[in-house]
């Protein structure tokens, strides 16, 4: 792996952005590119590196974006025989280079690790902070008696909800108070304040119904209706580590719910892509630098030689 794509992977991580890297796992000359050879996209489409010219690099964007919104790895072939045979997970694509050839690839997501802020230094603060961390997430603890050795392992420990300082990038945040009637109200505004994707407040239903009496006006009100009480899923949790495992249980059944469809997003995707009609790949309209013109209509193509192929019978493909 290149220095450069080491040191911008490093910088990504450290900003909480989501990236993909690409790796060739495999090759049957003639190609170019050679087993080893390793390409880093962004979540915005940037292409830093090497897996091929531009027979590969468009499909290995469009499935690097694919693999960032669903969170799997794939491996890819380009291939010129569309009858080769294929391995199962293998997604294999039509190599439309003259020189033929075949490449595999491997595109691992690399995505921010989500981030529980908790608020408090009650048991169950510091039972939930101990559990997150062990489950991969970054933790931060926030509270006016907090103290790093209350929290061991947290990525930040403050006394002032204003001293706390962590990049969010793209990774999900969720908030938990646990102040438990000492700064509940307060902690609530503070939470707020960083629209986290989940908000759970430690407290009765009557006690919450109290703060939520003393913060309208003060906080928004779609805020306040968008938090879970009691925090956590029924479990039937009594001890500090129970319920703090009842509210990772709440959170991870968020992050894993699957969104819901939406039509008009499925729509605007397809409309920022367009099919090769020669080779089939799909290629991004937006810098496209392949098309032509046919009868009034717009063609985009993956490369010179699809684009040259088209031009010379438009009638075969269109």
């Amino acid at each position: 792996m290149r220095r450069e794509l080491i040191d911008l992977a490093a910088e990504l991580a450290r900003r909480g952005e989501p990236f993909a890297l690409a790796t060739v796992v495999a090759r049957t000359p003639p190609i170019s590119a050679q087993v080893g050879d390793m390409a880093l996209v962004t979540a915005d489409g940037t292409f830093h590196g090497w897996v091929g010219g531009s027979c590969t690099r468009p499909t290995v964007e469009d499935e690097a974006r694919k693999a960032l919104q669903d969170g799997r790895p794939r491996r890819v072939a380009l291939d010129p025989d569309p009858r080769a045979e294929r391995s199962e997970g293998l997604l294999v694509f039509p190599m439309s280079c003259h020189s033929g050839g075949r490449v595999e690839i491997h595109i691992q997501p690399v995505l921010p690790a989500p981030h529980v802020l908790v608020y408090g230094v009650s048991p169950t603060a510091r039972a939930l902070a101990r559990l997150a961390k062990a489950m991969g997430y970054g933790v931060s603890a926030v509270d006016p008696l907090a103290e790093p050795s209350a929290f061991p392992g947290a990525d930040a420990v403050a006394a002032d909800p204003g001293a706390l300082r962590f990049e969010r990038g793209a990774a999900p945040v969720f908030a938990v108070v646990a102040t438990q009637g000492q700064w509940d109200e307060a902690a609530i505004l503070a939470a707020l304040a960083l629209k986290p994707d989940y908000l759970g407040v430690v407290a009765s239903p009557k006690r919450f119904a109290e703060m939520r009496a003393t913060l309208a006006g003060k906080a928004p009100a779609d805020g306040l209706a968008r938090i879970r009480n009691p925090a956590g899923l029924d479990l039937g949790a009594r001890l500090p580590e129970e319920v703090a495992l009842s509210i990772l249980a709440e959170i991870v059944k968020q992050r894993r719910a699957a969104p819901p469809a939406d039509a008009s997003r499925a729509a605007d995707r397809a409309s920022e892509e367009a099919r090769d009609p020669v080779c089939g790949m799909s290629v991004r309209i937006a810098g496209a630098a392949h098309r032509a013109q046919h009868q009034g209509r717009d063609f985009f193509f993956c490369c010179t030689g699809c684009r040259e192929r088209f031009l010379a019978s438009p009638e075969r493909y269109v």
